[in-house]
């Protein structure tokens, strides 16, 4: 199979389209012919290495070198084969997962457990755009929105933006999406009651309160945003402005440390440590399945275009998601 394998950190020019053996699932594994992936944040975040300081925190980047050879989180295709103690899946399955890393590859081996049948109304591409960014939205939002909440999202207009708009929404809740003045009709066509424009407004200073303020865009400080939440209110830091040494991670240490002190509960949205990814993916195809959540794909790459869809995507430019056919 081919593959684009990742040996050093560096621009995407380090990713190489290598042949490799075809993967043999383990006995709680599927083997997946993937059929589409998406590129977005968390792929570059490992492919450059950056911020620094977390390649001394333990997780996938190493000191030297990631730990993840093959980047992408996102995959959806059909199963070729099936481990020895898998039952749910058969070949031929259509499914869809968010699955630590192999998405940049022809095959991929995902836990049974991660997997999840693909929602029958969405195409592969489309399928692909879901896992991660609404995984993470849903992350966000889950327990925290009920019919009524008043929600503003920063950054309402990216992978996990769009995904948290349309979310939160279905959820009840009365939705203010944060996005630039090109992108205020989308963020509108999926459901905001309101949009703010950052280019002519700043919502810290509009005297506004919301119950749930979602923060994708660290376009303020968590300090700063705590002025526009309700005495109860609460914080969630999804992401943040990138940086070559600290941020976006100081971004949200900064959040999390500030909680203590406040009456508002300042956190993030920890998808890494998430165990119940199966069961938002369920979930997610529910809702995308009566049509109250439609992914939003900005631009389709080829599998040999990957290098340049994470160009685009590293930009930060992009309206909903950067999806890739295999």
């Amino acid at each position: 199979m081919k593959a684009f394998v990742l040996r050093s950190y560096g621009s995407p020019d380090v990713l190489k389209l290598t042949d490799l053996d075809r993967p043999v699932p383990a006995p709680d594994e599927v083997l997946v012919r993937v059929r589409a992936t998406s590129v977005q944040p968390f792929d570059w975040h490992l492919m450059r290495g950056q911020p620094y300081i977390a390649r001394l925190m333990g997780g996938p980047l190493g000191p030297r070198r990631p730990k993840i050879d093959i980047l992408g989180g996102d995959l959806a295709g059909q199963v070729e084969a099936v481990g020895a103690d898998v039952t749910e899946f058969g070949p031929g399955d259509e499914v869809y997962a968010m699955s630590k890393g192999n998405g940049f590859a022809q095959y991929a081996c995902v836990k049974a457990a991660e997997l999840a049948p693909k929602p029958t109304n969405l195409t592969f591409e489309q399928a692909a755009a879901v896992p991660v960014a609404a995984n993470t939205a849903l992350v966000a939002l889950k327990d925290r929105v009920q019919p009524g909440t008043r929600v503003l999202v920063d950054g309402a207009s990216g992978g996990v933006g769009t995904f948290a708009v349309q979310l939160a929404k279905a959820f009840g809740a009365t939705v203010t999406g944060v996005c630039g003045s090109r992108n205020v009709g989308l963020v509108r066509s999926i459901g905001a009651d309101e949009v703010i424009d950052y280019t002519k407004q700043d919502f810290t200073q509009l005297g506004q309160r919301y119950d749930l303020v979602l923060d994708i865009a660290g376009s303020h400080s968590a300090l700063a945003c705590r002025q526009v939440l309700t005495r109860k209110g609460t914080y969630v830091v999804i992401g943040g402005k990138a940086g070559r040494w600290v941020q976006p991670a100081g971004h949200t240490m900064a959040a999390v440390m500030l909680s203590p002190f406040v009456s508002q509960t300042m956190t993030m949205a920890d998808v890494i440590g998430c165990t119940e990814n199966k069961r938002n993916l369920m979930t997610l195809t529910e809702l995308i399945e009566t049509g109250k959540v439609t992914p939003v794909i900005d631009r389709t790459y080829s599998f040999e275009e990957i290098p340049e869809a994470l160009r685009y995507q590293e930009e930060g430019h992009a309206s909903g998601k950067v999806v890739v056919t295999i």
